[in-house]
């Protein structure tokens, strides 16, 4: 299981713009990190290269984990593309759902090409309220709906290191206090959350602030 994330002096650029240089945070299990800053300081960019999707210009990026990983221990480095194959999961700020397969279609697909079981499909399902969706195209669906949707993945096909990009900002009261569940259960089995946020996070979570022009 992945147990830690190590960043060390990273730096991303987009274009000719640097977004930043130099940046180091760890993330043990149990903990979440809190990306803040400027629209456009680089927190996107940031999961994007945790996630393996975009190279930094310079640093490093290291998981540890694995069978020898326990409570206060670390384990093993782990390579990057097992533990981002088997360990993460991604959800970004737009959901990605194609607009004409039914909700219930993408979810299948999704626990399919995630390892997730059917027992934890259902479990998912139910948690989400997303019985009465499921036959709908997903194009039907309120930016709220899309978004409970791919929550529903992190239980159905459970990862250690959640990434996340601005998880709350299309839902409502109610299920932003569930989402504040999933993510306390989460943290509290050893799972990690990094999180790019406008909103605070709503479970304990270290700030690092990317500064960036307003």
């Amino acid at each position: 299981m992945l147990k830690t994330v190590d960043i060390q002096s990273l730096s991303l650029s987009r274009g000719e713009r640097v977004l930043f240089h130099g940046l180091s945070v760890r993330l043990p299990a149990g903990e979440a990190v809190a990306l803040t800053g400027a629209n456009g300081a680089g927190k996107t960019s940031l999961l994007r290269a945790v996630a393996g999707f975009i190279r930094p210009d310079a640093g490093t990026i290291t998981f540890s984990g694995g069978p020898n990983a326990g409570p206060g221990l670390d384990g093993e480095t782990l390579e990057p593309e097992t533990a981002r194959r088997d360990g993460v999961h991604l959800l970004g700020h737009l959901e990605g759902l194609k607009p004409t397969r039914t909700a219930r279609q993408e979810f299948d697909f999704q626990t399919a090409w995630l390892g997730g079981t059917g027992a934890a499909r259902e479990a998912a399902v139910a948690r989400l309220s997303l019985k009465p969706l499921l036959d709908l195209e997903t194009r039907k669906l309120s930016a709220g709906q899309k978004r409970r949707l791919s929550l529903a993945r992190l239980i159905a096909a459970p990862r250690a290191l959640w990434l996340l990009d601005e998880p709350l900002a299309p839902l409502d009261e109610r299920w932003r206090t569930v989402a504040a569940e999933l993510m306390t259960a989460h943290l509290a089995s050893g799972g990690m959350i990094l999180a790019a946020v406008h909103d605070p996070l709503p479970v304990p979570a270290r700030n690092l602030d990317l500064g960036g022009l307003a």
